[in-house]
């Protein structure tokens, strides 16, 4: 892949709880998190958590939707229904995750194969809620 191609950068996500978000993505999901401190010290806007090397989830908090003036009607997407968004995994990342989730007492789905996705039919998948009601899916593909 070149340094040009497109490719996903981020998402950012609305949470109640920017600090706790980050906890629960780096304790049940196993997400580095980024500028959590920072954030709590009031010298960054939110904090984020990496995805991977060039990926990453931001999380702003729903005060900060007032100040989304980037397009008009930018203000009222906080809580805007995103559907889901889904990480793909290598086959033992996915098992421990999961494994990882149940210690957390997170509820998840049943196991779904053979969903459609960026890199064809998943081998399996499943989803759950972070503790703002965003819906995550997690996949791996045969290698």
């Amino acid at each position: 892949m070149t340094r040009n191609s497109m490719r996903l950068d981020h998402v950012v996500l609305w949470v109640a709880d920017p600090v706790a978000a980050a906890g629960f993505y780096e304790k049940a999901v196993g997400l580095e998190p980024i500028r959590v401190t920072e954030f709590a010290e009031g010298k960054v806007a939110f904090p984020s958590v990496r995805v991977n090397e060039e990926t990453i989830l931001d999380l702003a908090p729903l005060a900060m939707a007032a100040d989304m003036k980037m397009l008009p009607g930018a203000p009222e997407s906080a809580g805007h229904p995103v559907n889901h968004i889904c990480l793909s995994l290598p086959a033992d990342a996915f098992d421990a995750l999961r494994a990882r989730l149940e210690e957390h007492d997170v509820a998840m789905s049943g196991i779904d194969h053979d969903l459609s996705g960026a890199r064809g039919n998943a081998t399996r998948s499943f989803y759950f809620r972070d503790p703002d009601g965003n819906v995550i899916e997690v996949r791996h593909y045969d290698e």
